[in-house]
């Protein structure tokens, strides 16, 4: 049954990169020029322009856009809900289904969007879920469902333009914060949403090289971060093949702590992380890696942690970001006094490294950092 589905089902273009469009289009009759052709055609329109419906695709044959029709399809999410904190920031809740394959059961994931006066910044997810079960992190408290595929990832930046007039004619909704016409309202990407990108390497590598291509999103690599909590042997692989900035996280200078905190580091210890970061391909004083660390009362926020980091980050070039514990119902932590995060940034900064402190954005709709989950539980649990 699965095998004659996947014969007579059509492809959906946003999962496809623009060999494999070519090669699709070749298929379908086309010689090697016109499949290039026409792929270079359907890639605008998708990724230029925002088109989900071939009949808009003006620049091709009606007979063709017919035969398009038969054979692909362009997949989105539906929008199930939008929360706007106070500060700006937005949180979707998007639901992925495929009407074209009966047998990928739906699944929700939250993408979240922060503005700011002169950039926008969309935090991406690439699984449903986590499997790190990290102490401080909402999110590791949900079982993992399943990797996004490529055009998963690729589709939440699609919405988002979308829901932001970001594509060419749109209108852009009238948000204090969001960045006026003459500024993207998207011109950063974080995957630090649900989920360990690294653990999802193939989808994320095919996502983020296609939201880089310079013909269609064009979002420069240096303005695209991939976090991972620790998966060593994928670091230089996503140096290599991927090339975009990388963020760490990191939250704690001994094994001992660490292991509690995120139990992956048992697997990869602190001394394997900085490792693999040290050789980091491309790294430089212009392409730092950074340091993500949360600000954890009593537990990692002593003199002595600032100084140890300073240390174990010698020879790396870095940035700090001191993250402030943005609380969730039934956490065993608390947030860091705010005396303390300015010493601890203070000792880092006399070492010589930008520790910016970051500030905490959307946490009335828990949507900062390692609050995404709760709010697509309970619609589950509401729709019941």
């Amino acid at each position: 049954m699965e095998k004659q589905l996947s014969q007579i089902m059509p492809v959906d273009l946003i999962n496809l990169s623009k060999i494999e469009i070519i090669i699709e289009l070749e298929k379908l009759g086309l010689n090697n020029k016109q499949a290039k052709m026409r792929s270079s055609q359907l890639w605008n329109w998708l990724y230029v322009n925002g088109v989900t419906d071939f009949d808009l695709m003006s620049n091709i044959a009606k007979p063709f856009r017919l035969e398009l029709k038969e054979h692909f399809y362009i997949n989105r999410p539906k929008l199930i809900s939008e929360q706007i904190s106070k500060d700006g920031t937005r949180k979707w809740l998007f639901r992925f289904f495929d009407e074209n394959n009966p047998l990928v059961a739906p699944v929700d994931v939250e993408t979240v969007y922060i503005p700011e006066k002169t950039r926008g910044t969309l935090c991406v997810s690439s699984q449903v879920g986590c499997t790190l079960t990290c102490s401080f992190c909402h999110t590791g408290t949900q079982k993992l469902v399943r990797n996004l595929s490529a055009g998963e990832i690729i589709s939440q930046v699609l919405m988002a333009k979308d829901l932001l007039g970001d594509f060419p004619n749109q209108k852009r909704p009238n948000n204090g914060l969001i960045p006026n016409e003459n500024i993207r309202a998207i011109t950063n990407i974080v995957m630090m949403g649900m989920g360990e990108p690294l653990y999802n390497f193939d989808n994320v590598k095919q996502a983020l090289l296609i939201i880089s291509d310079g013909d269609g999103l064009a979002l420069s690599k240096r303005r695209i971060t991939l976090s991972t909590s620790g998966v060593v042997p994928k670091i230089k692989p996503a140096g290599e093949e991927i090339g975009v900035m990388l963020a760490i996280s990191l939250h704690a200078v001994r094994d001992d702590l660490r292991n509690e905190l995120i139990p992956i580091n048992k697997k990869w210890p602190i001394a394997d992380l900085l490792e693999a970061c040290r050789t980091y391909p491309s790294l430089s004083n212009a392409r730092r890696i950074t340091f993500e660390y949360v600000m954890l009362k009593g537990v990692n926020d002593s003199d002595a942690d600032a100084k140890e980091l300073v240390r174990l980050l010698a020879n790396i070039p870095s940035k700090i970001n001191l993250i402030p514990f943005n609380i969730w119902e039934n956490s065993p932590y608390e947030c860091s006094d705010w005396e303390t995060i300015e010493r601890f940034g203070d000792i880092v900064n006399r070492a010589g490294y930008a520790s910016p402190i970051r500030t905490p954005r959307g946490r009335d709709i828990d949507a900062a950092c390692g609050q995404l989950k709760s709010k697509s539980e309970r619609v589950k649990r509401d729709k019941k």
